[in-house]
């Protein structure tokens, strides 16, 4: 990374010492009341019936490294929307950012970088709330930290280049109602997508949500994968790459005069 974008990245650090705790419920009380609620309480119900039999595994066991994946993509998408949208067209943050000598692109560059620092967080955090409900042992949840924040950065990059379209913000509250919560129901996160419709799984290999998740799980349960490791990882850098170089022009024709 360029210096240029490692001082934006030491911008937004600075700015996140002071307004962390805002953050606090998000990063530590949300993992802790999906595990009870979901891993917990429906996963009570699956593994009296023939759920847990079925998976081979603890519904607890096997939903803790999809809801991590799932936070990533929530965290990614979530500082990728609103703040960009803020820092172009309300607080004007980016314009003085680049009255510097930061360029366009470090600047795309730092706040995609930032973000995966801040998915990199919440997910090991996430990691330590799933071994204290004794999802997963620490090691094999901590595998599954790499694929969140590959997971979380496919979604950073196409929803910063996405928020510098837009010029009004019901855009991204659409995305967030038509298709990031959608995502988080339909691409395995709580049950494996062999449960969908024939008709509904070749959409769900489209989501970057299910690679991530099936890698996840791949790796932390070692569970068989559909493709091969190689296959997933690339395609989730694909979508980073792309939205990252689409978010750079984007930014260029709505900042640079």
């Amino acid at each position: 990374m360029a210096a240029p974008a490692l001082r934006v990245v030491e911008a937004h650090a600075r700015v996140y010492r002071r307004t962390w705790r805002g953050s606090v419920i998000s990063t530590f009380l949300s993992p802790a009341m999906y595990l009870l609620a979901m891993g917990i309480g429906l996963g009570a119900l699956v593994d009296r019936g023939a759920g847990s039999a079925a998976l081979g595994i603890p519904y607890l066991t096997f939903l803790a490294p999809g809801l991590l994946v799932a936070a990533a993509m929530q965290t990614g998408a979530g500082d990728g929307s609103w703040p960009v949208m803020a820092g172009i067209k309300w607080t004007k943050t980016y314009h003085a950012t680049l009255a510097t000598p930061i360029r366009v692109q470090d600047l795309v560059v730092g706040h995609v970088s930032w973000v995966g620092v801040r998915v990199t967080f919440v997910s090991v955090v996430f990691v330590l709330v799933m071994a204290a409900f004794g999802a997963v042992p620490v090691g094999a949840g901590l595998l599954a930290v790499v694929p969140a924040v590959l997971t979380g950065l496919a979604f950073t990059s196409p929803v910063t280049a996405y928020a510098a379209w837009l010029e009004r913000d019901t855009g991204l509250s659409n995305l967030f109602r038509f298709g990031i919560v959608p995502m988080f129901l339909f691409s395995g996160t709580f049950f494996p997508i062999t449960q969908l419709p024939g008709w509904m799984q070749p959409l769900a290999y489209l989501v970057p949500l299910w690679h991530g998740v099936e890698l996840a799980r791949g790796i932390s349960l070692g569970l068989p994968m559909t493709f091969s490791p190689a296959i997933h990882v690339t395609y989730l850098l694909v979508w980073i790459a792309v939205g990252t170089v689409v978010g750079i022009r984007l930014f260029r024709r709505r900042l640079e005069p």
